[in-house]
């Protein structure tokens, strides 16, 4: 999303996908409003967190780009030099893992998400978990030593399936099991949390800090994962500090473009119990060169695994707007 104001400079925010009538519907609450009021924008937009999060974060741009100082310092001031980085390849299919491993290692990136099988309900409980144990092995044979691997289980599981999953990889020292069950009650939670010692990750559909609070202080949860394209730069520094008082990590979930990138490269400078950013890396050459034609040729790779903070105004660089009108569908 694009803001400009009255005196001619633009700032720029990403959300998750909405649709056309949203878009429409958002246009005149916003125009006349000062880029201050993002309190104003999270209760405007309270039935619509992704425009709500592109709105507020496209604000943060255009008011660091004002006073002159990055992103990171309107956040706060950084807290590290350089942003530690997380792949999301796209094509991780069995029958197609190496190609987009190997990518992504010569991008320069150290740590990866690989999706978890396939759950059959006429699977046996130990055949599905060997079939998951062999596919982390996969991955780290293809990407080689050094590599560290999130499992993705994108909410699949039911939360016992999910217990007895997390303790047979107890030995293969993933990062974490991102998502394990799309059931976030304390109770069921605590079936995973309390019986494995690999980190449980949650939240990437959460947006009531109320409800990460719950989790956070029932103990259910390891890392928490809000998403860039459902919550704000300011909401997710709220949920962050709540996360610090519990000795929890915090990495925000990123399925979306490279100025989302930007934005959680910024937010993880800023926050001193960031853990890592997640990044994703499409698997086709024109989607990789479209995404870096959005950002002026700003590439989302890593060196050794992280990302210098850019010290520049805002986002650190200059967006195209051509390149912007030419790959959108809906235009605010």
């Amino acid at each position: 999303m694009r803001l400009e104001t009255r005196g001619g400079a633009a700032g720029y925010g990403e959300g998750g996908p909405v649709t056309g009538i949203d878009l429409a519907d958002a246009r005149p609450r916003v125009l006349g409003r000062r880029a201050v009021e993002t309190e104003y924008f999270r209760h405007l937009f309270a039935a619509s967190p992704a425009i709500e999060a592109a709105v507020s974060n496209a604000c943060l741009d255009i008011l660091s780009r004002h006073g002159k100082a990055p992103l990171y310092q309107f956040l706060g001031g950084p807290t590290r030099f350089k942003a530690r980085l997380l792949a999301s390849p796209d094509g991780l299919e069995p029958a197609a893992f190496k190609a987009p491993l190997e990518r992504a290692m010569k991008a320069g990136f150290k740590a990866v998400t690989i999706p978890i099988p396939r759950h059959d309900a006429l699977w046996r409980m130990q055949a599905y978990v060997d079939a998951v144990r062999a596919r982390v092995a996969d991955a780290r044979q293809m990407a080689g030593a050094g590599i560290e691997i999130v499992l993705d289980a994108a909410g699949t599981l039911t939360p016992g399936d999910a217990a007895f999953v997390a303790k047979a990889l107890e030995r293969d020292h993933i990062m974490w099991l991102d998502e394990p069950t799309s059931v976030l009650t304390t109770d069921a939670l605590a079936k995973i949390s309390d019986e494995s010692v690999v980190p449980v990750a949650l939240g990437r559909g959460v947006t009531d800090i109320a409800a990460f609070q719950n989790l956070l202080r029932h103990g259910s949860i390891d890392i928490l994962r809000p998403s860039l394209g459902l919550n704000s730069l300011h909401k997710i520094r709220r949920m962050a500090a709540i996360a610090e008082t519990h000795y929890v990590a915090v990495v925000p979930y990123h399925d979306g473009g490279p100025i989302g990138t930007l934005a959680g490269i910024h937010l993880n400078a800023a926050l001193a119990n960031s853990f890592i950013q997640q990044v994703p890396f499409p698997a086709a050459e024109r989607d990789a060169a479209m995404r870096a034609e959005i950002t002026g040729g700003q590439q989302e790779v890593a060196v050794d695994g992280f990302a210098a903070l850019i010290n520049r105004h805002g986002l650190g660089v200059e967006i195209s707007d051509a390149a912007l009108s030419k790959y959108s569908e809906e235009k605010l």
